[in-house]
């Protein structure tokens, strides 16, 4: 089973991605800012993880710098789910080492056939 870590403050959000990646079959973690965000890939080495980039405590932005330096964590793909959406924001994610790059409001279905492809 794929593991997935969720990471946004946005209640609904985390609610409606959290049924959709249940019904394809991942094991979902939730993680509601960055430091919780690092400590759930420390301690479930999941595959992908939606990270939100405006968080409380940690960003999104500091969470990407930590897990691509670390051996163990790097190979965490990450697809950002912000509300950032200038070009700015998405070429500075990207740079970073996002896999994908998807701006709020988004599309359910679109995300999870992202995620499927990754």
């Amino acid at each position: 089973m794929k593991k997935i870590v969720i990471v946004d403050d946005e209640p609904n959000i985390v609610m409606t991605l959290e049924y959709l990646f249940v019904k394809e079959n991942f094991e979902v973690f939730i993680a509601r800012d960055g430091q919780e965000a690092i400590d759930m890939a420390q301690k479930h080495k999941p595959s992908i993880m939606i990270l939100d980039i405006m968080m409380p405590n940690v960003d999104g932005y500091q969470v990407i710098k930590y897990l691509k330096s670390q051996e163990e964590l790097k190979k965490i793909k990450i697809v950002f789910l912000s509300a950032k959406n200038k070009d700015e924001d998405i070429k500075k994610g990207l740079e970073l080492g996002a896999e994908k790059y998807i701006s709020k409001p988004f599309s359910p279905k679109k995300l999870v056939k992202i995620i499927k492809e990754l």
